[in-house]
């Protein structure tokens, strides 16, 4: 290396490595919920009434308080309190209070999910902050400790703003802690803190790396990130495969898409081992392209801008997989990442070359920017072979083609196993990350099938969604029970919805795989 090209060298070094220190060396910090048992005497307050003017103990101790004055200013604004219906009023003046936003909860005989819950709360933080710019004390008086937790974790998950990037201090709305009143203080924070916090942290962290730009997080980096994030935890153990393990394992196929970038590509894998000696672990295989030019098959400049989510797959496996080591779940999991940048490169690989997967099976590139297959073939077989599986479950953003199919209501599933599929669906329904099952036939993979090689990684008359998970399957054993969850509609949002404060990263899979972990391989309901 000549004197030129070392003090090059040494500037680029030293340029990416204080980019990645400055701008993003860590998530923001979630917000902290804190539960008291003590109405507030001063300030403003969050009060949830049910229809009928049924306050629970805390809104009747507030109207008796001020000899009525509640109910009366209820009565003024003609408040149905249908449930996530809101009015603001003057707090009754012998409460000390300035206002009462009210939050309707609907009828108290009427049995609300979890995920109705959640999304009451979500919903509420958001109303706060529109008309305070701040959380005030949140009092809802609920029987049911469980159901005031759900709604302590749908606040934290719609106070999220990603706003990291934002100057001017005057657009800023992250909420450091919000408290919430409730009469069962000691079993609902028993609750949300051992159960529903850390699933509220891994969606946090996940939407943080999922949001940011490509510029700070790229293989290397996302490694760093999550490293620091399972710091601590208990039966936690990371090793991290470079270009250099990848050639001596034989993986052509990520080697292949990573080829193009100056930013090399990485395999994190993650180990949690908390349940039996032995026992068979569930495997998280998720897509990581941390940005997707599609190659030398360029995609259409005006829509890559967003394509930095093109890791959201991997950054929900390490989420998940983060959720449960923060529950102490009895189970054995592991999360791979196969990560990768995709771009076009004077070394990128072109549309007709011949790349040899781990497994052996040769694979003609016919798009490059069907990138996402090619990384999961490696990482599929090396999860398969390596760990033999309870269960595996690929989730990525793999096709635009489901997207299309199911828009932003669900993700698409495809599995060989219709009962585990069936099973899935209805985890979904319940945790609200919905999936729809498409079709994996004979068809699909004769789809695949390659002139110049064992298969091909897209095809000129394939379906491209059922072509993408015929590919992925060719690399699973027809035993492994296996998943392929297309989120390519989903992991993305344009608008804020109730648990989420803002457009961006949904970080999709999360809820539903730490509740279908929890139901089937937990032993609990």
């Amino acid at each position: 290396m000549s004197n030129r090209q070392f003090w090059l060298y040494l500037l680029v070094s030293i340029t990416i490595a204080f980019s990645y220190n400055l701008s993003a060396a860590e998530d923001n910090t979630p917000t902290q919920i804190i539960f008291t048992d003590k109405l507030p005497t001063e300030g403003n307050l969050v009060l949830g009434v049910f229809e009928g003017e049924e306050f629970g103990l805390l809104g009747t101790q507030i109207d008796q308080q001020t000899k009525g004055g509640l109910a009366h200013a209820i009565q003024v604004t003609e408040f149905k309190a249908e449930i996530n219906t809101t009015q603001l009023i003057t707090a009754p003046k012998a409460s000390g209070l300035a206002q009462i936003l009210l939050i309707g909860l609907g009828e108290k005989t009427t049995e609300q999910s979890e995920l109705n819950w959640q999304e009451l709360g979500g919903n509420a933080v958001q109303a706060a902050i529109k008309a305070f710019k701040t959380v005030p004390v949140m009092a809802f008086d609920l029987s049911a400790s469980q159901s005031t937790a759900q709604i302590a974790l749908g606040a934290k998950l719609g106070s999220y703003y990603f706003e990291k990037y934002y100057t001017d201090t005057e657009r800023h709305k992250y909420q450091s802690s919000i408290t919430i009143i409730t009469n069962e203080l000691k079993a609902t924070k028993k609750y949300y803190q051992q159960e529903l916090e850390p699933v509220a942290n891994a969606i946090w962290y996940t939407r943080d790396i999922s949001n940011e730009p490509a510029n700070i997080i790229y293989p290397a980096s996302f490694v760093a990130r999550w490293k620091q994030h399972f710091k601590g935890m208990d039966n936690i153990k990371i090793r991290v495969l470079d270009e250099q393990d990848m050639l001596k394992k034989n993986m052509g196929a990520i080697y292949g898409v990573g080829r193009g970038s100056q930013r090399p590509p990485r395999v994190m894998i993650v180990e949690f081992m908390n349940g039996s000696a032995g026992a068979a672990p569930i495997l998280l295989v998720g897509k990581g392209i941390t940005f997707d030019t599609g190659g030398i098959s360029l995609k259409d400049p005006d829509k890559m801008w967003n394509m930095k989510f093109d890791m959201s797959g991997a950054a929900s496996a390490m989420g998940t997989l983060y959720a449960l080591a923060g529950r102490g779940a009895k189970v054995n999991v592991v999360a791979i990442a196969m990560l990768a940048e995709n771009m076009p490169g004077a070394n990128a690989q072109r549309p007709g070359d011949v790349v040899t997967s781990m497994s052996g099976k040769t694979i003609q590139i016919r798009s490059t920017d069907a990138e996402g297959r090619l990384v999961l073939a490696d990482g599929n077989y090396y999860a398969d072979t390596t760990y033999s599986p309870a269960l595996l479950v690929n989730i990525a953003t793999l096709t635009g083609s489901a997207s299309r199919a199911l828009g932003k209501d669900y993700a698409a599933m495809f599995s060989r196993h219709d009962e585990l599929a069936a099973q899935f669906l209805e985890m979904g329904n319940k945790t609200g990350d919905k999936v729809w099952q498409l079709p994996l036939n004979d068809n699909h993979f004769k789809a695949i099938e390659a002139t110049y090689a064992d298969v091909m990684n897209s095809g000129p008359d394939a379906p491209g969604a059922s072509a993408g998970a015929a590919f992925l399957a060719t690399f699973v054993r027809e035993t492994t029970p296996w998943i392929h969850l297309d989120i390519a509609g989903v992991s993305r949002a344009e608008k804020a919805g109730p648990i989420r404060a803002s457009a961006g990263s949904t970080a999709f899979g999360i809820r539903l795989l730490n509740g279908y972990i929890k139901a089937h391989f937990e032993g609990q309901p």
